[in-house]
């Protein structure tokens, strides 16, 4: 007997090493990802049970091409097919190696490729997501519609969209060229980005956290950091999942409720996961220029390093947003630019830098801006604001501890918790 946990992040790892093997051989992604995931499918089922497999990639491999194989030899147009291949093709072109030899490039190559492949600008930023997970993931469609709050057909259906989408824009399983590469992989860490997100502070629904999806996007910055050691922004990004995880557990009270950074406990905090954080940025900033994803490392190092809140250098996190506002302007830099300037130049400070995003059609009106605005607010001896602000964040979320968060702050600056 196997666990079955060893049995899912083995099947995770072998995913992308096995699709890449797939596709680099027969071409025709869609099919390929189909054939992995019933692959990993049938391992799931046998592996807990029956053990590993001697070499668990080599089975899969093997699976997998039956599978294809199968529904090549089923298809009507398969003599079309051949002949077409054999214009183009020598006659041993179509000859597969055997399942279990190794492939003529390391599977890190296949990966990386794999993930460029998953972020192809042919697709929106919410199919770049979802093909990531399934594809270099080895999540299940199941699993991903779970964690998106949506039914599985529908999140079928946005997989299989996005996989005709990369057959249709003509997409090759090669790395992008040179002039190519850094925007794609800027693709790649906004993707990874966006589904650590959406894990650590989920946009909808009864939890706070969707730790299965913060996981997977710290497992797949781990494998892109290992792929490119040298690239800072990749280990940027990693420190900076791994340094906010870290809070993960002192995020949410005994009582379910949200708990903000200042009033956390934090010898809850991951203490291993912070020293990995810290030591990844700051051997990263004394050799790369400083990207968006290192800066915010090292805001949220500065932050980690402070044992209490009251200890927290502010003004170095606001010397590090004026750098980040410089590079990367963004009206949610801004935000927290907002609360690090009221901390050291008072409430006033931060509510002033806030009006500029009343009139930006990406925060006016987002209930983000509204919290913070509240926040400061209360900071600054306004309570009756204050209290509209918080209600008119509560109106805006669709996370239902978040929504609790702003209604109780809304309620003990005037009594009785609004309805």
């Amino acid at each position: 007997m196997t666990d079955d946990r060893t049995v899912e992040d083995l099947l995770r790892t072998l995913a992308p090493q096995v699709l890449g093997l797939l596709v680099r051989r027969h071409g025709q992604f869609d099919r390929c990802e189909d054939a992995v995931q019933e692959a990993l499918l049938a391992a799931a089922t046998q592996w807990p049970g029956q053990g590993v497999p001697d070499n668990p990639r080599a089975w899969l491999l093997t699976v997998a091409t039956r599978r294809l194989t199968d529904e090549w030899r089923s298809e009507s147009a398969r003599r079309d097919r051949e002949a077409a291949v054999a214009l183009r093709e020598p006659a041993y072109a179509g000859v597969s190696p055997p399942a279990d030899e190794e492939p003529a490039v390391p599977d890190a190559d296949d990966t990386l490729t794999l993930l460029f492949l998953c972020c192809h600008p042919a697709l929106t930023g919410s199919a770049q997501v979802a093909l990531t997970l399934r594809a270099v993931g080895g999540l299940s469609t199941a699993q991903i519609a779970r964690a998106h709050l949506v039914p599985e057909a529908t999140m079928s259906q946005r997989i299989r969209r996005a996989k005709q989408r990369i057959e249709a824009a003509g997409a090759r399983f090669d790395l992008p060229a040179p002039g190519e590469r850094e925007e794609r992989l800027r693709t790649v860490l906004r993707v990874l980005y966006l589904i650590f997100n959406e894990g650590y502070t989920a946009s909808s629904g009864p939890d706070l956290h969707r730790a299965d999806l913060t996981a997977e996007a710290i497992r797949l910055a781990r494998i892109l950091h290992g792929l490119l050691p040298d690239d800072g922004e990749v280990a940027g990004l990693l420190a900076l999942m791994l340094l906010t995880d870290a809070h993960r557990a002192a995020r949410v009270g005994a009582d379910g409720d949200l708990v903000p950074l200042a009033e956390q406990d934090r010898t809850r905090w991951d203490a291993a996961a912070i020293a990995e954080g810290i030591a990844l940025i700051t051997e990263a900033l004394t050799w790369s220029p400083p990207g968006p994803y290192q800066l915010q490392a090292a805001i949220a190092a500065v932050h980690a390093e402070a044992s209490t809140a009251a200890e927290t250098d502010w003004r170095q996190i606001v010397a590090l947003y004026r750098l980040l506002a410089r590079i990367a302007p963004n009206p949610m830099v801004t935000l927290n630019q907002a609360v690090a300037v009221a901390m050291v130049d008072g409430p006033q400070a931060g509510l002033t830098l806030l009006t500029a995003l009343d009139a930006d059609e990406r925060t006016a009106g987002h209930h983000r801006l509204a919290a913070v605005r509240a926040h400061l607010l209360e900071l600054a001896g306004e309570p009756e604001a204050a209290r509209d602000a918080y209600l008119a964040a509560a109106r805006g979320t669709t996370s239902l501890p978040e929504q609790r968060y702003l209604e109780l702050r809304a309620a003990r600056l005037t009594g009785p918790r609004a309805p």
